[in-house]
């Protein structure tokens, strides 16, 4: 797998990868790249779905993700969903860190030096023992933090120190509001299971911090109404000015209202701790109603899929299946699959968290690296 070489705890991390902006130079709102100041090597637990998974359904399941996933950066598949790189891969970058291994793949060769990704597409909060629930994923690193202090005596793998000065990422939440929507619910119905999965991500939170976790950086979920496979599959549309799904992105919006309320209670409860909150979905919204401005094309269409405009999405040939289409390498277009973003607009996101303007508290992502 390409990936970037880490520096030594004695250097300053570079730029911001410069190749990392090209295909958004022409964006005048892209903010300036920072100087990141990690004095030690930055270790990474991330906790989510698809839209983090570096390959872990593939490792865990043997399930296909096919080419042209993969097309734009690494020009093979490697079981991200994109046509290229992740908003974690570009985050680990701004680091000058290795991307992240999934925690399933037993034949990627990595020695988790750097952290472990434990997101698995199609993952949720509920229910809480089914693969690969959020749940799951924290009793994974359970085992994966002990067994990982009894194998540092021999100098391998994580010790105790890194594990407490390592950034606990939890990017978790679409699924459960995708899912409760499918199972044709009323918005009401909808709403009522939200304390539930925001119950579940605060016990990922306590456990992680009674392990020794202190630094937190949590998603809120983007507009699942903005989805292209949700547009087409929903019947009775009630859409917004942007074409997005009104009564999706409302539910969503009341998620991230309390995942918001949740870090700020957590952080006057555990009061050692750094809980950073990201707004994924005023940058992903914002995206979809300005895409013009900023350079893209056809916010609501796939990429990759089957079908044409408006949506390029059919639920029976999705991308790298028998019959599919695809755009045009270089196409500025916004979801790659219907579901999940292209790289360039995973770049274009990165670029927005990385501003710190869209974090509360206004935190640098490398904030828990500097010794």
């Amino acid at each position: 797998m390409a990936a970037s070489r880490s520096l030594s705890p004695s250097h300053f991390c570079s730029f911001f990868f410069f190749f990392l902006l090209v295909p958004l130079l022409s964006l005048l709102s892209l903010p300036i790249p920072v100087l990141c100041q990690c004095k030690r090597p930055p270790v990474i637990f991330n906790f989510g779905d698809s839209n983090s998974d570096t390959g872990g359904l593939v490792a865990g399941l043997g399930f296909p993700v096919n080419f042209p996933n993969g097309r734009a950066f690494f020009h093979r598949s490697t079981g991200r969903l994109s046509d290229g790189r992740l908003l974690i891969d570009l985050l680990c970058q701004s680091l000058n860190a290795t991307f992240l291994s999934p925690y399933l793949d037993s034949l990627g060769g990595s020695k988790f030096s750097n952290g472990a990704n434990f997101a698995v597409v199609g993952s949720s909060t509920l229910p809480r023992y089914v693969p690969f629930s959020l749940n799951i994923q924290v009793m994974q690193f359970l085992h994966f933090k002990a067994r990982s202090i009894e194998l540092a005596a021999s100098g391998t793998l994580i010790n105790d120190e890194s594990f407490r000065n390592a950034l606990y990422m939890i990017d978790m939440g679409q699924n459960d509001m995708a899912n409760t929507f499918s199972k044709n619910l009323s918005y009401a119905q909808v709403v009522k299971r939200i304390p539930s999965v925001i119950r579940e991500i605060q016990n990922a939170v306590k456990t992680l911090y009674t392990q020794g976790g202190r630094n937190f950086w949590i998603h809120n979920t983007g507009p699942l109404g903005c989805l292209p496979q949700k547009l087409s599959l929903v019947q009775n549309k009630d859409l917004d000015p942007y074409g997005c799904l009104s009564s999706y992105n409302s539910a969503a919006r009341l998620f991230n209202e309390g995942l918001r309320h949740l870090c700020l209670e957590m952080r006057s409860e555990l009061k050692d701790a750094s809980i950073v909150y990201v707004d994924i979905f005023a940058i992903k919204y914002d995206l979809i109603a300005n895409s013009t401005k900023y350079g893209f094309s056809s916010p609501l269409m796939a990429c990759c899929g089957h079908g044409g405009p408006p949506y390029n999405y059919n639920i029976k040939v999705t991308c790298g299946q028998p019959g599919f289409q695809v755009c045009n390498e270089g196409s500025k277009l916004v979801s790659w699959d219907g579901i999940h973003y292209t790289e360039a607009a995973n770049t274009f996101i990165s670029s927005k968290v990385l501003s710190t303007a869209y974090s509360t508290p206004r935190a640098t992502f490398d904030f828990f690296c500097h010794g």
